[in-house]
């Protein structure tokens, strides 16, 4: 590992592949912390845009897409230490005063977290025995290490799996059975200051607009400002490295851009930072009349530069463990465009909650284990005052609807919207907000790909043993405590790859731990017993 002072980075390089959060985040890092300049970042995506899976797209006559939205709340403090740098597209203030100050205005408080049959359940009990509270307790008390590949259905009864608890649960943050016990711990102590509000999801914070408008696209345009060079419709298929004494250094990044191939020399001072995997990659669209395809980690390059990289090297980590499982690790989203207010206003009506107020709505009953949540409008920059846009997912995308007797991966748009109304007792309007409507499904084969069951290994550390110049960022690589699937856990393997890598003498802000708060335990404990505290 190379360790610099920061007047002998005028002259570094660094490369950074994929063109998601954390690659945004390490070049800002570099330039804010390390002083490299600007135009001597370059970041390679192979898509023809940035965001990764802080994605958003389209337009009111074709229809809106975001592939899915990461939640975020105040204890993210990563992401707001980052952002605290970061102007808003009018620069009128910072992204971090942006979100904070929103969210005092646009406070989370939902009346209808689950609807059954029609009818919206405000604050709904939990449910858990003691026995499911004891287990809880056990699962958080216990060494990750002694809890292996092991799934959280090995870890509970079948009843737990009935209760309002992990029904809130597993769709706030897309959890299944099967998924790993260690992340499932991980989420139980990252969010124990959350437990207290959970039926009515208090403390998740929403940006204005979506992340890719309020997050990605500020940064973006810092960047630029600065010079960093962003490379698109770029797929960089493997690094050529250097291995020698147990140190390994990269020296040639190759890709293929626009379908010509072509190699970047890397100097004795520069760096790599990649993103490993992707939980987006292979994402492929439906419409009103089509049904999205299932595709998998061939069609895109991010698994199989991972695969490149770690075969024969153990500490890159193992990719199998999670790309070789679309099965365990798929699931639809869909976002609806309309042009009629109607829609709109018979859930307000139901849940008691305006957009983007109530939150995650899960329609408890549903074989698909479909949810929706209708954000504040409008959810676009330039979003027509007219139009609406919400969006939704489903968990069991294998089973019948209850309406629609298909499995919601073979459904269309029309289908998967038949099916929202239905489950939400809308008849006599049905039709015409169907005919004023685009839905538009997305088929994600590795969408939870990053809580498959794993063990000590199965990621890579952010800095491999024997790097001197590469690093690893993204959900799947390993970061003590912190949890993947976030905005957060993307931003902070950003901000460890770049101290560590250029052997900074800062560190990024330590993960929270409401867990050591009596208080904060308190609370927990008198809502998991569905006590009022």
């Amino acid at each position: 590992m190379k360790n610099y002072s920061s007047t002998q980075h005028s002259d570094t390089k660094t490369y950074l592949i994929g063109g998601g959060i954390a690659s945004l985040a390490a070049a800002a890092f570099l330039i804010r912390d390390a002083d490299i300049p600007g135009h001597n970042i370059v970041i390679l995506e192979e898509l023809d845009r940035l965001g990764g899976s802080l994605d958003g797209a389209g337009s009111p006559r074709d229809g809106y897409v975001l592939r899915g939205g990461r939640m975020i709340e105040s204890k993210y403090l990563c992401t707001y230490e980052l952002f605290s740098s970061i102007p808003t597209l009018d620069g009128s203030k910072t992204v971090t005063q942006e979100i904070f100050d929103w969210n005092e205005t646009m406070k989370t408080s939902s009346k209808s977290r689950l609807v059954r049959k029609g009818q919206r359940i405000d604050g709904p009990e939990f449910g858990l025995s003691e026995q499911h509270i004891l287990n809880l307790e056990r699962l958080a008390a216990e060494p990750e290490g002694m809890l292996g590949r092991s799934t959280i259905a090995d870890e509970f009864d079948s009843s737990f799996f009935e209760t309002n608890f992990w029904l809130m649960w597993c769709t706030t943050f897309a959890f299944q059975p099967w998924h790993s016990a260690v992340e499932f711990r991980r989420y139980l102590l990252r969010f124990t200051h959350m437990v207290a509000g959970f039926n009515h999801l208090k403390g998740i914070m929403r940006t204005v607009y979506n992340q890719y408008d309020s997050m990605v696209r500020p940064l973006q345009k810092w960047l630029e400002e600065r010079g960093v060079r962003f490379e698109l419709n770029t797929r960089v298929t493997d690094l050529v490295l250097h291995e020698a004494a147990d140190r390994k250094t990269v020296e040639r990044v190759v890709y293929v851009r626009n379908g010509v191939p072509g190699e970047i020399e890397v100097g004795e001072k520069d760096f790599v930072i990649v993103t490993l995997g992707s939980m987006t990659e292979a994402s492929s669209l439906g419409s009103m009349d089509s049904a999205p395809v299932l595709n998998g980690k061939t069609d895109g390059g991010a698994w199989t530069l991972w695969e490149k990289l770690a075969a024969g090297r153990p500490e890159f980590g193992r990719p199998s463990v999670f790309d070789g499982h679309i099965e365990e690790s798929k699931w639809v989203s869909f976002t609806t465009t309309q042009r009629d207010p109607t829609f709109f206003r018979l859930v307000r009506d139901l849940t008691g909650n305006v957009p983007g107020e109530g939150g995650l709505i899960t329609f408890a009953d549903s074989n698909w284990l479909t949810s929706i949540v209708l954000p504040h409008q409008p959810h676009f920059i330039g979003q027509p005052e007219d139009v609406n846009v919400f969006w939704g997912y489903g968990l069991f995308v294998d089973k019948p609807g209850d309406l629609v007797k298909k499995p919601m991966s073979a459904c269309t748009g029309r289908e998967i919207m038949t099916e929202i109304l239905g489950h939400l007792q809308i008849e006599s309007e049905a039709s015409h907000i169907l005919d004023t409507s685009i839905c538009i499904p997305c088929m994600m084969p590795f969408i939870t790909s990053q809580f498959l069951r794993r063990e000590k290994g199965d990621r890579p550390e952010v800095v491999p043993k024997g790097s001197t110049n590469l690093a690893f960022t993204g959900q799947f690589c390993e970061l003590p405590d912190d949890v993947v699937f976030t905005v957060e856990y993307s931003i902070r393997s950003a901000q460890t790859a770049v101290y560590t890598l250029l052997g900074l003498k800062r560190e990024p802000p330590a993960v929270y731990k409401g867990q050591y708060d009596p208080r904060v335990l308190y609370k927990a404990f008198t809502t998991l017993h569905d006590l009022k505290a």
